[in-house]
């Protein structure tokens, strides 16, 4: 009986949580849309982002209380202030993006297509000014000159969800963008003791809970002439610090 109880509550706490984000989302459109047309560009990407990270803050601190997850991802907020990188995690699952942006307030990050116009999530990534990852010398332009301006990129080099642990073979559009920014890329590694919103894994299906999210910062690396040199650096780095790490005990 005590474990039927446990699960219920699991199941309660997985669809609070998604239902919680969908909220937060649905809120933030319409406010979204209309400052998309009321206010000057630069003004509307600063307030887009800071809130865009007000959100996701909320959110994490809402599976936090709620018993769901427990994270440990402080370390981020030495990131802040300083001047433009390229920061870079491993992607574990569905979630790496919303823990790295709730602690930064000026973050970018490049999307799919498909997701800057949906009628959903779209309003507040355009007014995030968050780049679409369409043709590959627009996108690097774009990033180039996000980062210019001042931002920080979120950007994950394996491109996708991690397949073939400890990390995916490495885009190059990494090593372009930094290249023709002149911005060091800060490795960040993020750990966790569950598979859960994993490559493959249905959105509905129930992990055990809670799950731990720890992040750490790695390296951070200058931008090299020898762009495929420097992909195969990033490459090893993440490799050594992935391979045989343990699973996160971690703590709120």
């Amino acid at each position: 009986m005590k474990r039927l109880l446990y699960t219920f509550l699991e199941y309660c706490a997985l669809y609070l949580g998604l239902g919680f984000l969908g909220l937060l989302c649905l809120l933030w459109m319409p406010v979204a849309t209309i400052l998309n047309v009321v206010l000057p560009r630069r003004q509307a990407g600063i307030i887009g982002r800071f809130a865009i990270m007000a959100g996701f803050y909320i959110y994490i601190r809402f599976l936090a209380l709620m018993g769901a997850c427990r994270f440990d991802i402080s370390e981020l907020d030495s990131l802040r202030g300083e001047p433009p990188m390229i920061i870079a995690p491993n992607h574990p699952c569905l979630l790496d993006a919303v823990m790295v942006i709730s602690r930064l307030p000026n973050v970018t990050c490049i999307m799919k297509a498909s997701l800057i116009d949906n009628i959903f999530l779209g309003a507040g990534a355009r007014l995030a000014q968050y780049i679409r990852n369409g043709s590959t010398i627009k996108m690097v332009l774009d990033a180039a000159n996000s980062l210019k301006s001042g931002n920080h990129l979120l950007i994950f080099p394996e491109g996708t969800r991690t397949i073939r642990p400890p990390c995916n073979p490495f885009m190059g559009g990494i090593g372009y963008i930094a290249h023709r920014a002149k911005v060091p890329v800060q490795t960040v590694f993020i750990e966790t003791d569950s598979a859960y919103l994993s490559k493959g894994w249905p959105l509905f299906r129930k992990p055990s809970m809670p799950i731990t999210y720890r992040i750490r910062l790695g390296k951070r690396f200058e931008p090299e002439g020898d762009m495929n040199a420097f992909i195969v650096k990033l490459e090893q780095h993440f490799a050594e610090e992935l391979s045989g790490v343990e699973p996160v005990g971690g703590s709120h």
